[in-house]
Order: structure tokens, then sequence, then C-alpha cells
């Protein structure tokens, strides 16, 4: 008997001495399987965040370019559904709203300062350096130098407080200036509004430069279309020579102009450039003249990788730089030569603004801007 009992207990020791191997293994494969689970890529925060940052440029990019015209057609498809009432009286509203955005709009705090902006900031980024301080007391219309594709640093600095402009220019409203036509667009209008983007027109520019108190600051990007036709990576050149319809406007009210250089804008996008008397040039040119815009052909990379082509634009530093104000009188009927010496005076401070800053942005002591 003695004999029995000593047996079973040491085989009742072994299969407890089994079961907790057993259970120790189960333990530490659980923990390597949560281990593994937790190295995944798409859990990894900076991947993620990665993620969000091309997530957050590809809807504005996409707002950018089919957002009026998908949101036209959606309202006209809605008066032929049994919803037709809410596009009555989207459409009713529209009438007596018609000319809001040329007295600025409505600006939204609120959307200004998305956290998606600064998602959209932190992909490229996008920063803005200030050199000199802005008087509250006096109106500016900033020139935005070049235009790029899409002018992502105007709107980004500008249309947003992800780099905290209201903060580095205290009591100074900024109001990016666009196509008209695109506040003609159902839904568009009030995006684009609720950022602080008006009508490049001279109503909206008189008005805000005369009705709307001090401290306002209207940004117009002077290159505009024809500008756009020629941007590339690796050009530093601006249309303005010819362009002096801005300074005009600056004389008659007194604003003061302020040059801007954005550094790394025509980086982002590769486009295909026709030369010269091609058909694809006739072609961007007639859309410039009668439309307002040139059709590009660009491309950047694609959502989910940047060795493909697509949409999304190359993740390059924008660093757009604010320069010194020019002093501006205030002259209700100025004379060709007061324009013209006005507009020598703002070339001048523009190519002094790049070469003070080239070499700090990654670029040679021997680049040069070219001016057209």
């Amino acid at each position: 008997d003695k004999l029995l009992y000593l047996i079973v207990r040491a085989s009742s020791g072994r299969q407890g001495k089994q079961q907790l191997s057993r259970q120790g293994s189960t333990g530490s494969s659980i923990l390597s399987a949560l281990q593994d689970l937790f190295s995944v890529t798409w859990l990894n925060r900076s991947k993620v965040e990665k993620q969000l940052q091309v997530i957050s440029v590809l809807q504005w990019v996409l707002s950018f370019l089919v957002l009026g015209v998908a949101c036209s057609a959606i309202l006209m498809y809605t008066f032929c559904t049994d919803c037709w009432l809410i596009a009555v009286l989207y459409f009713t509203w529209l009438v007596f709203d018609w000319n809001t955005p040329k007295k600025g709009g409505r600006r939204s705090q609120w959307v200004r300062n998305w956290a998606v902006w600064r998602y959209f900031r932190d992909y490229f980024p996008i920063q803005l350096v200030k050199t000199h301080n802005l008087l509250t007391s006096r109106n500016y219309i900033f020139g935005y130098h070049p235009h790029g594709i899409m002018g992502l640093g105007a709107f980004c600095n500008f249309s947003t407080e992800a780099t905290e402009v209201s903060k580095k220019f205290p009591g100074i409203r900024p109001y990016l200036a666009t196509l008209a036509g695109n506040f003609r667009m159902p839904v568009l209008r009030e995006y684009l509004m609720s950022g602080g983007i008006c009508p490049v027109n001279r109503d909206t520019i008189d008005y805000l430069l005369s009705k709307n108190g001090s401290g306002n600051a209207i940004i117009i990007v002077v290159g505009g279309a024809a500008e756009s036709l020629s941007s590339m990576p690796g050009k530093n050149a601006v249309t303005l020579r010819n362009r002096k319809g801005f300074v005009k406007l600056a004389l008659r009210h007194g604003a003061d102009l302020v040059p801007i250089y954005s550094f790394g804008e025509n980086e982002v996008y590769k486009q295909v450039i026709f030369e010269e008397g091609s058909w694809g040039r006739w072609v961007q040119k007639k859309f410039q003249k009668y439309i307002g815009f040139a059709p590009c052909i660009f491309h950047g990379r694609g959502l989910f990788s940047s060795d493909t082509w697509g949409l999304v634009p190359y993740s390059k530093p924008i660093t757009t730089v604010v320069g010194e104000p020019i002093t501006i009188p205030k002259l209700e009927h100025p004379t060709q030569q007061d324009i013209d010496l006005y507009h020598a005076m703002y070339m001048e401070a523009l190519v002094k603004l790049f070469d003070q800053h080239k070499t700090k942005f990654g670029l040679p002591e021997t680049e040069v801007l070219e001016v057209n």
C-alpha cells in the first residue's frame, strides 16, 4: 500500500508539472501574439499620422478640383426627386445671399481651426515666416508668389490657422482672393467663405479696403493662371512684369504692398509643359482667356505609395516668407507714372526678399529669381 501511494503521488506531480508547463506555454503564446499585433505597421502611431496627413491633403485636392461641379450636379438631380423642396429652398436662399462673398463672406474660426488643417500642414510640412510687424491701423495687399499648381501654401497659411497666422500678425484679417467663378458653385462657396476666401475682383477688394475698417490683408496670387503654366520643380519664376492692376488698387486705397515668396511651392507637383506655339499651349491660353483658369496636365504621388502617380502632392517643404511692407500713399486717381514707380519698387522688394532667404531653404547662392 505504501509503495502504491508513492507511485500515485509521483504520477500526480508529473501531471501537475506538465499542466503548469502547458499553461506557461499558452501564456507566452498569447503575449507573443499581442506583441505581434501591436507591431503591425497600421497600428504604428507615426504610420497612422502619416496616412491621416495624406488623406487630409487628398480631400482638399479633390475639393479644389471637383467639389463645385459635384455639388451642382447633386443639387440639379435633387430637383428631380422627392427632396426637390430642399433644392428650391437652397436656391432661394442663394439668390438673397449672392453678394455675401463680395463683402468678405462668412469667416468661421471653427473651420479655420479644424484639426485636418494641422495634418495638412505637417504633410509637407508648411511653414509661415514673419520678417516684419504689420500695423493694425493700415490695410494691405499681399502679393503671393509663385502660384504653383494649386497655391497650397497660400491656402494653408492664410485660409486656416494651421501656421498660426493670427498669432503671428495679431489684429490682421487675411482674405485669400480666388476666382469669382468659384462662388457661383453651390456648397463650394460656403466652404470657401468659411476659410476667409473671397472673389478676386474689383468690387470685393474695393469693399474690403474702404468699408471694412483697417487691419485687412488681401492676398492676391499675382501670377494667376499664366504663372501656373510654367510651374515645375527646380524653377523659380514669377509672372509679374506686366501685372500692375494690384498696384493701382493699392494706390487708390492707400493700402501697403507686401511681397511674399513661397519657397517650395513649385516642387510639390510635376507638370507637362507645352511649348509656345504648340496645340496644347493654345488650348491652355484659350481656357485662361475665356474661363479664367488654365487646365494643367500634372501629377503627384499615389494615395498608398510615393512610387506611383496620383493626385496627392509630393511631400516637399513649403516655406512662405512674408516680406517688409511698402508704404503706399492714397491717390484717388493714380497716374501711369505713379503705378509704374510703385510697381518697380515692388518688383525690387520681391527679388530682394528672394535673395535674402534663398540659401536658408536649400537654394544655391547663384540662384536667380526669373521675373517675367
